[in-house]
């Protein structure tokens, strides 16, 4: 027969979720906490023990931007859609760079933390979801360079500026959907880590950053919006620059494509996220 105090202490059960989609919503807003310490853990880390600090954000996209320049600009003579091209192609690189840096923090973030996920109950979304988050403080400090940029070429800011948070945003599912896969798969094949550096090299060619996609031809263009970078980095140099409006179709398939990776990868992750203690 159970005592006063054994009836007055409350007992938490911890059960596997079913079904296909978990998002977990209310359940991630409760260990808000712990996604905001990570993602300042990340920061940290970044940074801690640098001789320039923020300035390696900077030079990245910078110096890939002055190869691109000397090569596709000077040498290749690719159309920039009546903007200097160093601007056009920069502006591309921001969102991309992002999303390079956050596909290569996610696909490794189960790993790097497998002493949380060996010990302790937590969503275990969080661990990629912080890892996507953390490059912004990179990309906020290209943005300033951009802002720079833009005021030395006299590009002044439009309305379609207002557009830019919304294509951030899909610039950050997109890495969400496609580093939950990567993640996930990681744990089992490590080889995986392997793969993530050459994939996002090939990708990058196969997405706007360095020419329009005015090149792409007609026939082509319906296969080539399923890079669902095509939309983000061509809504995002709209919104910055101001200039000819992107393709709305274009943009349109390439949604459709994150939102398919991004529920993909979240059924995928929360299908074998049972097994990481083990397979760690």
């Amino acid at each position: 027969m159970l005592t006063t105090d054994q009836l007055a202490t409350p007992v938490i059960v911890i059960k596997p979720y079913t079904g296909l989609f978990q998002l977990r919503l209310k359940e991630l807003w409760q260990y808000r906490e712990l996604l905001y310490f990570l993602v300042w853990r990340d920061i940290k880390v970044r940074y801690k023990q640098t001789a320039i600090g923020a300035t390696w954000a900077i030079l990245q996209p910078l110096g890939t931007m002055m190869i691109f320049t000397l090569v596709f600009s000077y040498l290749v003579k690719i159309p920039s859609e009546g903007v200097p091209y160093p601007i056009f192609v920069y502006a591309a690189l921001l969102p991309w760079t992002y999303f390079s840096q956050a596909i290569g923090r996610c696909a490794s973030s189960v790993l790097v933390d497998a002493c949380l996920v060996t010990k302790v109950y937590f969503p275990r979304l969080i661990i990629p979801l912080a890892s996507v988050i953390a490059p912004f403080v990179d990309f906020c400090w290209s943005f300033l360079v951009l802002l720079g940029m833009m005021a030395w070429y006299g590009i002044g800011p439009t309305w379609s500026l207002l557009a830019t948070p919304a294509f951030l945003l899909l610039a950050l599912l997109t890495a969400l959907g496609v580093g939950l896969w990567f993640s996930a798969l990681n744990v089992r094949y490590r080889d995986v880590g392997h793969v993530v550096p050459f994939l996002i090299q090939i990708w990058m060619f196969a997405s706007p950053v360095a020419y329009p996609v005015s090149l792409v031809p007609e026939k082509w263009r319906l296969l080539y919006s399923l890079n669902p970078m095509v939309g983000v980095i061509e809504g995002f140099r709209w919104g910055i620059l101001g200039n000819a409006a992107p393709d709305f179709g274009v943009l349109a398939i390439s949604s459709v494509m994150v939102l398919a990776l991004l529920v993909g990868g979240i059924v995928f992750f929360n299908r074998v996220e049972k097994t990481f203690a083990d397979d760690i």
